[in-house]
């Protein structure tokens, strides 16, 4: 019964302290993308609860789980290092769910900003705006060994080089 205690208050120690820095890494990671710090620290912690949840579960059916050793040491060492591999598949887990928010919210800002810009130009004075000189005349994109060609009653005969 004393390895069974050992194994389940150094196993909740162990989460609690994963647990805690998926929080605090996670807030700071966050906080580039989301517009105010409450809103990425409500998201590290969602993600940390969700963390502990899962790998206290893992714990607990671990706790039952009978390995057989010598003694009773030996059993809590097995058992831990069971429980230090769950905690980095979750942890892996933990930063991959991050990193997945923090993509998802950079892309957003991205088109946010676009639009803003786009908005922006679409109603700028029309001094301000850049209008093609001539719209008869047509560059083709990154041809530099042909001229220019012109479109409408004025063609040039030749044909392009």
């Amino acid at each position: 019964m004393d390895s069974f205690v050992l194994f389940l208050v150094l196993g909740i120690v162990l989460v609690a302290v994963d647990g805690q820095i998926i929080y605090r890494a996670g807030s700071r990671y966050l906080e580039n993308s989301y517009t105010d710090d409450s809103s990425a620290g409500s998201m590290a912690r969602l993600v940390s609860v969700l963390f502990h949840l899962a790998v206290l579960g893992v714990l607990a059916l671990l706790s039952t789980i009978d390995f057989s050793a010598d003694s009773p040491i030996e059993s809590v060492v097995i058992r831990l290092g069971v429980l230090l591999l769950v905690l980095a598949i979750g942890h892996a887990i933990a930063i991959k769910v991050l990193t997945r928010m923090r993509d998802r919210l950079d892309a957003e800002g991205m088109s946010a900003r676009r639009f803003e810009h786009t908005e922006a130009v679409e109603h700028a004075d029309p001094i301000d705006r850049v209008e093609p000189a001539d719209p008869e005349i047509m560059v083709p994109p990154n041809d530099n060994r042909t001229a220019p060609t012109v479109r409408g009653p004025h063609r040039d005969p030749s044909p392009p080089r």
